[in-house]
């Protein structure tokens, strides 16, 4: 017996009465046959699988990233001590964070809609994954979490959610986001992974200037600290949209299937 790989809504297949407790029979439509097999209903498991495969392929993006922009912010504080000018500082972190966190939210929204589309070609659920899970997670990763960790740490935050106070400078981005998602998947192959890398780069960059701009001024005298907070804030969310979020509204049926050959 073969096995065909199937793409989702690819236009030759076609399923056919099922033949046992928990298994089904799959035609393959080709030119000169149609070749049949048995494929069991293993749903959330396909989908667990399809989801740890993905954030390990991820993961070292976003190791890298997260040290990057350790280092990028390190050097901006450097140059900030040696020029006497720390005191401004924190007005400087305030205004590239608002610069980071839309295109935070914009790199989100294509990855986000790239991957659920990659595998279910549904406009309007596709749309509205993208928007959630940029807008939201975004808000979690570069907001909330640095503001909780800052407080945790005994550092005297003050919360600032850009979407309430600058909805003109976030949904643009958002909507942007989205469009590039529908059309990566089709035209730059591993586009996800390249754009995850970058999402990772800024969201880290986000999250840290939210911290040095909000109430953890002198971060680098608690830097594993900062270094802690980053990563819980950049990593869980930044997966979670980018992967875990979009995969969890894919049929099943929609996974890929491995060629094989009994």
């Amino acid at each position: 017996m073969y096995m065909v790989p199937l793409g989702c809504g690819t236009r030759y297949v076609k399923a056919v009465p099922g033949t046992g407790s928990g298994r089904a029979m799959i035609g393959y439509l080709v030119p000169s046959q149609l070749i049949r097999y048995q494929v069991p209903h293993n749903g959330m498991r396909d989908r667990s699988v399809h989801i740890f495969k993905e954030l390990g392929e991820h993961l070292p993006y976003s190791i890298f990233g997260v040290v990057v922009a350790m280092l990028i912010v390190g050097i901006m504080t450097f140059f900030a001590i040696i020029l006497n000018a720390m005191d401004r500082f924190p007005e400087a972190a305030d205004e590239l964070f608002h610069i980071f966190h839309p295109i935070h939210i914009l790199l989100s929204a294509t990855v986000t809609t790239a991957m659920f589309w990659k595998h279910d070609k549904r406009v309007v659920k596709a749309f509205a994954v993208g928007f959630i899970g940029s807008v939201g997670i975004c808000a979690l990763s570069d907001i909330f979490f640095p503001y909780v960790g800052g407080w945790i740490a005994g550092m005297p935050m003050h919360l600032h959610i850009c979407i309430i106070e600058h909805p003109h400078i976030i949904l643009p981005f958002a909507f942007f986001g989205i469009a590039i998602g529908f059309l990566i998947p089709g035209v730059i192959e591993k586009s996800t992974q390249f754009s995850h890398s970058m999402h990772i780069l800024v969201s880290s960059m986000a999250s840290i200037l939210y911290l040095t701009s909000f109430g953890f001024t002198h971060w680098m005298e608690q830097a594993g600290t900062v270094f802690l907070i980053t990563v819980f804030a950049v990593l869980v969310p930044c997966c979670t949209s980018d992967i875990i979020f979009p995969l969890c509204f894919i049929k099943h049926s929609c996974y890929p299937h491995k060629s094989l050959k009994e």
